[in-house]
């Protein structure tokens, strides 16, 4: 059995996930047919829709401009995600540095490759090391992607501890850790939003 995950494309199949959901409605017990529940199957469906979209979402990292700088930083960026173990959220914030080599990405792809792999059934290592992948893969000379986030799997059952979890991956130039630490800095240290550099 292999770990690789299944690309999909096209639109979910709503009309089915209605069903599904009216199905698992009454396992549980309740009534689809009450006034509470009775539009809920497509609402899920409509909603599985929109926080499923990654799997056919394009970062347009292609969408590059011919610049030099050092390093850039976007901080902060907000994702929401589906843990695929217990199909509970999880939810945070993801700080992306990357050492451009001669080209720059539009600055809202940033969050588009966020989005891209979030919006997907997931686990918060493989978000960060995707991210992290798909950038170096555009011949950057670095990238460092750190996530921070919240599990619902872990407050609301199981263990319900109140804790954060924060997964970092790092390739190229921040392979080396003094460089890793001056950037790791930059992306914490906050006072007046004003960085003496």
């Amino acid at each position: 059995m292999t770990n690789s995950r299944v690309q999909k494309t096209g639109t979910i199949n709503k009309n089915k996930i209605e069903k599904l959901i009216r199905q698992l409605l009454i396992e549980l017990g309740e009534n689809p047919n009450r006034e509470g529940l009775i539009g809920t199957p497509k609402r899920i469906a409509e909603m599985y829709e929109e926080i499923f979209s990654g799997y056919k979402m394009n970062s347009e990292l292609d969408v590059s401009f011919s610049e030099e700088t050092n390093a850039i930083i976007a901080r902060d960026i907000q994702f929401y995600s589906m843990c695929e173990h217990h199909m509970l959220p999880f939810y945070g914030r993801i700080h992306i540095a990357y050492v451009p080599n001669g080209k720059v990405f539009g600055l809202s792809k940033l969050v588009r490759l966020a989005e891209k792999y979030s919006r997907r059934m997931q686990i918060q290592e493989r978000l960060t090391t995707e991210i992290a992948n798909e950038i170096s893969k555009r011949g950057v000379s670095g990238v460092i992607v750190i996530a921070e986030g919240e599990h619902l799997c872990m407050k609301m059952r199981g263990v319900r501890n109140n804790n954060s979890i924060m997964t970092i991956a790092y390739r190229g130039v921040f392979e080396e850790k003094g460089i890793r630490e001056n950037i790791l800095n930059l992306i914490y240290t906050r006072q007046n939003n004003i960085i003496n550099l």
